[in-house]
C-alpha cells in the first residue's frame, strides 16, 4: 500500500458514518462479483469446447466485471473505512484509467450482445451464419472501443482526477469548464458510451419482442406448448428484460449525476449524490452472472453437474481413506481376539473380532458372513459342502 504524497491527499467530503457504509457495500458487492463471476468462468471453462458464439459475450462481460472489481475494489474499500484516499496519485490515474476501461468493455459487451441477438432471431438467415470467428472478432472490437476512451484522458483528451466525495478516481468531471479538450471528450464519452448503447439496446430488444410475439401464436398453432423453440423464445424474452434493467439500474444515476457535474452548476452537485451513483455503478459487476446463471438453463446444468461430480469425488475420496484406516485396526495386541477360520466362500483366513465390534454396520456384514458359512465334508472318495449351522452342535464346535 503507497502513503498518499504530500502533494496528493484526497480527504473525504462526505461522513465517515456514509463512508462506513459505503466501504461495507464495496465489501459485499466485491465478494459477490468475485464468487459470481468465478462461478460464471469456471462453468464456461468447463463447456468450452461447446460454447455458442453469442456465449462468448458473457465470458468476455464476466471477464470485465472481475477485472473492475479486482482493481478497484481493493482500492476504494480501505479508502472509504479511513475516511481518505489511502494512495498516490499515479495509483489514482491508473485506478480512474481501470475504472473507466472495464465499466465502458462492460457496456460495450452489452450493446454488442443485444445486437446479436437482434440479429439471431429478427434475421435468422443472417444470424445462422455468426461463427466463433466473427465473435472474436467483435470481442476484440470490444477492447479496442473501450481502451480508445480509457486512454484518452493519458494523452491530454480529457482528464483524470479525484471523485466529488473524495475516497476513489475517475474522469475529472470538472475540467470541461476549464478546457476544450475536456468537453469534447466528456461530450463524446456520453454520446457513443451512454446515448449510443442505450439506443442500440432498446431498439434491439423491442425488435426482438415484436418479432416473438408475432411468431408466438404461429409456433402454437403448429407445435406443442413445450417445445424447444417457446422455450428459447421466453428465454430470450427474460434475458432482455434483465440485462435492460441491469444496464439502466447500474449506469444511468452515475451517468445523470456526471453530466450535471459537466455541464451544470458543479458546486450544486452534492458530494453524496456521486458517491449512491458510484455504488450503483459498480453493482453491475453483480448482474450479469445472476441473469446468465439463473436463466440460461445449459449453464446452470452445468454447474449443478460439476458440483455433484466432486461431492462424489470428495465423498469417494474420504470414504476410500476411512476404508483403509478401519482395514489397519488389526494390531498386534488384538491378535488373540483373531480365529483361523478357513471358509470355502473365499472370505479371509482372519476375521479381526476387535475392528467388527467398533461398527455397527460392520458388525452387521459380520454377522450376515456369519450365516453363509460352509464347511467341506469328506464322505469316501467325495466332497459334499454344507452350510455350518446345519452341523450338529459338536461338529460345529469342532469345526470352530
Amino acid at each position: 500500500m503507497g502513503n498518499a504524497s504530500e502533494t496528493f491527499i484526497l480527504t473525504s467530503s462526505i461522513s465517515k458514518d456514509n463512508d462506513f457504509i459505503m466501504g461495507t457495500i464495496y465489501t459485499i458487492f466485491g465478494v459477490l462479483s468475485v464468487a459470481g463471476n468465478g462461478i460464471l468462468l469456471f462453468v464456461a471453462y468447463r463447456k468450452k469446447s461447446s460454447l455458442k458464439p453469442a456465449e462468448l459475450f458473457v465470458v468476455n462481460l464476466s471477464i470485465s466485471d472481475l477485472g473492475m472489481t479486482i482493481s478497484l475494489f481493493p482500492l476504494a474499500i480501505p479508502s472509504a473505512f479511513y475516511h481518505m484516499w489511502l494512495f498516490n496519485k499515479t495509483t489514482c490515474i491508473v485506478y480512474a484509467f481501470c475504472g473507466v476501461l472495464f465499466g465502458l468493455c462492460s457496456l460495450t459487451n452489452l450493446t454488442v450482445l443485444s445486437s446479436v441477438c437482434w440479429l439471431k432471431v429478427c434475421c435468422p438467415n443472417y444470424g445462422n451464419k455468426f461463427s466463433h470467428c466473427h465473435a472474436h472478432l467483435l470481442v476484440a472490437g470490444v477492447w479496442v472501443y473501450a481502451g480508445a476512451f480509457a486512454i484518452g484522458p493519458l494523452t491530454g483528451w480529457g482528464e483524470y482526477g479525484a471523485e466529488p466525495y473524495g475516497t476513489a478516481c475517475c474522469i475529472n468531471w470538472h475540467a470541461p469548464g476549464q478546457n476544450s479538450a475536456a468537453m469534447s471528450y466528456i461530450i463524446c464519452l456520453f454520446f457513443f458510451c451512454y446515448i449510443v448503447p442505450c439506443i442500440v439496446i432498446f431498439l434491439s430488444y423491442i425488435f426482438i419482442l415484436m418479432t416473438v410475439r408475432g411468431s408466438r401464436q404461429a409456433v402454437q398453432q403448429h407445435m406443442s406448448p413445450q417445445n424447444k423453440i417457446a422455450n428459447a423464445h421466453t428465454l430470450i424474452i427474460k434475458l432482455s428484460v434483465a440485462v435492460c434493467i441491469g444496464f439502466l439500474t447500474a449506469w444511468s444515476p452515475y451517468a445523470i449525476v456526471s453530466m450535471w457535474a459537466a455541464f451544470g452548476d458543479t458546486t450544486a452537485v452534492p458530494p453524496l449524490a456521486f458517491a449512491m451513483a458510484a455504488i450503483f455503478a459498480k453493482s453491475s459487476t453483480l448482474y450479469n452472472p445472476i441473469v446468465y446463471l439463473v436463466f440460461k438453463p445449459n449453464f446452470r446444468k452445468s454447474l449443478c453437474r460439476d458440483v455433484a461430480h466432486c461431492r462424489r469425488t470428495i465423498c469417494g475420496c474420504l470414504l476410500e481413506q476411512s476404508t483403509s484406516q478401519k482395514g489397519m485396526c488389526s494390531q498386534p495386541e488384538h491378535q488373540e481376539e483373531s480365529n483361523s477360520v478357513q471358509y470355502s466362500n473365499g472370505l479371509p483366513d482372519k476375521t479381526c473380532k476387535h475392528c467388527i465390534e467398533s461398527d455397527t454396520q460392520n458388525r452387521r456384514n459380520y454377522s450376515d458372513y456369519k450365516l453363509q458359512q460352509t464347511a467341506r465334508i469328506l464322505q469316501g472318495s467325495q466332497h459334499s459342502e454344507v452350510a455350518v449351522s446345519q452341523l450338529s452342535n459338536e461338529l460345529q464346535s469342532d469345526f470352530l
